[in-house]
């Protein structure tokens, strides 16, 4: 992502993913509620309101706070503040993006290079404790394979022999959002690697399900606090 001089402050907004910001060239500044930190490179927790001061080349990784990384991501973070400065090792880590957004951009060399600089908090031995229940991943998955249609918890929870109540309540507990909020996430999601791929705003918009691409907007807006038509394909 280029953040040009003058960038200035995207709103304040918050979004479901763990969010990895590095400053490649420029600065960079983020503030949450208690606090503003400006480092080589930051992470913000999951869920946590904040907005971004930047300029020049800025490098970001988003996780799911439900992966397995993203657990891992969580515990080994975020103990102390909602925002954390992370140091010039891992804006080092993740400066081969820049290159490989040159000529014909390559999305798995970049998720590789995103992989990679994530690693070392990587545990020595992996454990269970970090996996979502497999109730829920079973639900997402399904989700994420209907999102051109209206999809409801009741309707991806087919099996699971769970009362409504008790399954709205380990959704959340699970991945931290209601269903119908992580079910928006999962469509900008889908309209962003749509978007990506060649097609035009609108298209994504409709793919992913989203009612128009006003709605689409709104919730680009709403979640990372710019407009869409800030975005650049890759």
């Amino acid at each position: 992502m280029e953040a040009p001089d003058g960038f200035g402050d995207a709103a304040s907004h918050s979004h479901h993913a763990i969010q990895i910001t590095a400053s490649l060239r420029g600065h960079l500044r983020l503030t949450g509620a208690n606090r503003t930190v400006e480092a080589a490179a930051l992470a913000v927790k999951a869920g946590a309101r904040h907005s971004l001061d930047a300029s020049g080349t800025l490098a970001m990784v988003f996780v799911e706070p439900e992966s397995s990384l993203g657990r891992k991501l969580d515990a080994a973070l975020f103990q102390e503040s909602e925002i954390m400065a992370l140091g010039p090792e891992m804006a080092a880590a993740l400066a081969p993006l820049e290159t490989a957004l040159l000529g014909a951009p390559d999305r798995e060399v970049m998720l590789q290079i995103g992989r990679q600089a994530l690693s070392r908090f990587e545990p020595v031995s992996p454990s269970n404790s970090n996996e979502v229940d497999p109730r829920i991943r079973r639900i997402i998955d399904h989700a994420a394979e209907n999102l051109d249609g209206p999809v409801s918890l009741i309707e991806a929870a087919r099996g699971i022999y769970l009362s409504p109540s008790r399954l709205r309540h380990l959704f959340v507990e699970q991945t931290g959002l209601p269903f119908k909020t992580y079910l928006l996430w999962l469509r900008l999601v889908r309209a962003l690697e749509t978007y990506s791929s060649g097609s035009s705003l609108t298209e994504a918009a409709h793919l992913a399900g989203f009612s128009d691409s006003a709605h689409f907007s709104r919730t680009f807006r709403r979640t990372f606090g710019l407009p869409a038509t800030t975005l650049t394909r890759i």
